[in-house]
Parts: structure tokens; sequence; C-alpha cells
């Protein structure tokens, strides 16, 4: 079997059009810090609690993402995405991907295959892996994607579409 070592896959958002960035922050998610359990698929497979201010003028909707950009494939690994949150939503309470969404918000599949949230879950004895949870403005109520769209198709659009991004990321290794 091949070995797990491989180099740290770098932060993919620099590498996306410079946009301004705004504050996040959680109850469930400690910048850099391991995951809880709650945020774990085989512990908890809950959403965190996620906060933001300061968007850019003009937002009016978010897409909330989970990206593990060291997930042993070339196209790393989304573990959630929330489409047309409307622009005056500013927090999701734990466990918010579970239940009703607001306005017309939806998910689209993560790489599990569900829609909705998929917590951590790299493979047993890999590197440490890193969770970036972002909130992205939009400046239009929609994104413009079907919710049969895929992750990658929601990330391009937003790379044409996002005024600003708010990063936290929290890491795991099983």
């Amino acid at each position: 079997m091949a070995s797990l070592d491989r180099p740290v896959a770098p932060d993919p958002y620099p590498l996306l059009p410079a946009v301004p960035s705004f504050t996040v922050t959680s109850a469930d998610v400690t910048d850099g810090a391991p995951l809880k359990d709650d945020q774990v698929a085989e512990f908890g497979n809950t959403s965190p609690q996620l906060s933001w201010s300061g968007a850019p003028e003009g937002t009016k909707s978010f897409v909330v993402t989970c990206f593990d950009p060291d997930a042993p494939t070339p196209s790393g690994f989304w573990h959630w995405v929330l489409v047309d949150l409307p622009g005056d939503v500013t927090s999701l309470d734990t466990g918010a991907a579970s239940r009703t969404l607001p306005g017309r918000a939806f998910h689209v599949r993560n790489d599990g295959g569900d829609a909705g949230f998929m917590g951590a879950a790299p493979p047993q004895g890999d590197q440490v892996h890193r969770y970036f949870f972002v909130v992205h403005a939009v400046g239009a109520e929609s994104l413009g994607v079907r919710p049969d769209a895929t992750p990658a198709v929601v990330s391009f659009n937003l790379a044409f579409k996002t005024l600003g991004r708010a990063i936290i990321h929290g890491t795991y290794r099983h």
C-alpha cells in the first residue's frame, strides 16, 4: 500500500482572485486548532456555529463552505457547500446544516455525496488535515447555480462573484 505521506497542500484561497477579508468567528472552531469531536464524521458530524461581520458593502447573499485541501486527491475534499444564504443572515447555529435553512438557501452535495455537512474524516494514519470554513460574500441574491451543481461549479462561480471572504480553519488527524 502506498504511503499517505505527501507534501502539505497550499492554502487554496490565496490562489483565487484577491478580495477583501471580513471577520468570521466560531464557538465550535478555534482557528488553527483541532476540531471538536462534534465536527468529526464518526463522532458528531455536526456543522459548527459560525458568526460573521464586516462583509463588504453590496453583499446580497453568502455562500458557506468547508474545504479540506489535504485530502489524498488532486482536488481536495468539499465537506460543506451552503449556497444563497440571505444577505441579512450573519450567523449559523451549531447543527444549522441539518435544519431548515433560511430564505432560498440550499446545499449542494458534498464530496461524500450528501447535501449538507460532512464532518472531518481523514484516512486513518494520514497527516493532519486542515478544514477551511469560509463565508463568501456575494453581490447578488443568488450565486446562479442549481442544487444539483457540484462543489467545483460553485467554487468556479465564486471566483468571479465573491466580494469578500472570511476564513477560519480547524485541523484533524485520525
